[in-house]
């Protein structure tokens, strides 16, 4: 039989692949509400800077137009959830077991919103080289060796870019 004809139960499975385990209609349900959670308090943040209008933006417009896509999304996945029982589609339309995967994702969301607090404070580099070397070391399990590395020239090179050579003002403590 070629392996063009072939069924899912016959192709071959990649080493160490491992099917997810379904979530479930309540889990969809969850990973709809924190976006709209989110993406609510974000526009409610965005309307207390200056909206403006389309032909003259105000620092909150593109904010609030990010946090209108959010709750838009996460309505969208808890109307897929909520429908699924209703027209008795699969049970879990998809959605994946929480795991501990999920607490990885939730660490580095931490770790951005501190690399957020401390970017003002701190400055630009401080923060973007211990965040990437978090992200890569503890995250992403890199050496410690190639963490540093990387991290310490994804910063310089960021820092090149944004600050020497667009000229964004983004607070630094290393001055050329």
């Amino acid at each position: 039989m070629s392996e063009a004809v072939m069924s899912d139960a016959q192709a071959p499975q990649e080493e160490g692949f491992e099917e997810p385990r379904a979530g479930g209609r309540v889990q969809a349900v969850v990973a709809g509400a924190l976006p709209i959670a989110l993406g609510a308090f974000a526009a409610w943040l965005a309307f207390g800077l200056r909206i403006g209008t389309l032909t003259a933006p105000g620092p909150g417009l593109w904010p609030l137009v990010v946090a209108a896509l959010l709750v838009a999304c996460g309505v969208g996945i808890v109307v897929v959830a909520v429908s699924a029982k209703v027209f008795e589609a699969a049970p879990a339309n998809g959605t994946e077991a929480f795991t501990r995967g999920t607490g990885a994702v939730l660490v580095a969301a931490a770790a951005l919103a501190v690399y957020a607090s401390l970017f003002e404070v701190v400055g630009f580099e401080v923060p973007t080289l211990l965040l990437l070397f978090a992200w890569l070391r503890f995250l992403g399990r890199e050496s410690w060796l190639s963490s540093a590395v990387v991290a310490v020239v994804a910063t310089a090179v960021a820092y090149a870019l944004f600050i020497l050579g667009l000229g964004v003002p983004l607070p630094h403590i290393i001055a050329f």
